[in-house]
């Protein structure tokens, strides 16, 4: 039996069908996630090196209000989506102390709530890669066992029996598994690919933050070292 894609359409029955179609839907969304992914990641990325270069003679000024003021600019940046908040929650315990922390504890705390805002929109969409990549397999199958259950039947309709009666039936059922296959490991590959450009990431953004974080320690304590010059 020669594979013909349409020969194989032409005999499904119909739930064979609609399990197809569904497979086809699947892998479509996977694609969809995957390349809307890819172009946010290249965006973040091309944004925070625009960000990168501007806002590190204002970190040497310590012109707080500009870096905030950047940060807004640059929306679709990871990193100035980190930095605006925490600067941001800095200056206002700068301005308005609360509850006994002092401005860096306040931001370092903001930081810890940013990187899991940043974190999960990083990863937006990434949960139906992993539901494909998990359940296209047993969808597949699900197919096949429907097509092999028609096979039979058509012989139980027509009286004829032995393996030239189901071979191709059976043969044309086992596509929807080969298709499940299909959709499930790319699914799966493509995963684990933008898993780790998240994870790398992260880890910039990690760095970033901690350079950030010695930045406000190393202001926050010249000027308590002056208030306390100024009191003596």
């Amino acid at each position: 039996m020669s594979f013909n894609i349409g020969h194989i359409l032409s005999s499904m029955s119909p739930v064979s069908l609609a399990i197809l179609m569904f497979l086809m839907a699947m892998a479509i969304a996977a694609i969809g996630v995957t390349v809307e992914r890819v172009i946010a990641f290249w965006r973040s990325a091309n944004e925070s090196r625009a960000f990168v270069k501007v806002v590190s003679p204002m970190l040497d000024d310590w012109d707080l209000d500009q870096i905030i003021k950047l940060s807004n600019q640059h929306k679709n940046s990871a990193l100035a989506a980190l930095f605006g908040p925490v600067v941001a929650r800095y200056q206002r315990g700068l301005e308005h102390p609360d509850g006994g922390l002092t401005p860096v504890e306040l931001a370092r705390n903001e930081s810890e709530r940013q990187k899991e805002k940043v974190g999960a929109e990083l990863r937006r969409g990434m949960n139906v890669l992993a539901t494909v990549g998990s359940i296209a397999p047993f969808v597949g199958l699900l197919g096949t066992v429907v097509g092999i259950i028609a096979a039979f039947q058509g012989i139980g309709a027509t009286g004829s029996g032995g393996i030239a009666a189901v071979s191709t039936g059976i043969a044309e059922a086992l596509v929807e598994t080969a298709f499940g296959l299909m959709v499930a490991i790319p699914s799966v590959m493509l995963f684990n690919y933008l898993n780790a450009r998240v994870a790398g990431i992260e880890l910039s953004q990690s760095r970033a933050l901690g350079e950030l974080m010695d930045e406000m320690e190393g202001h926050h304590g010249s000027i308590g070292s002056r208030h306390q010059k100024q009191a003596a």
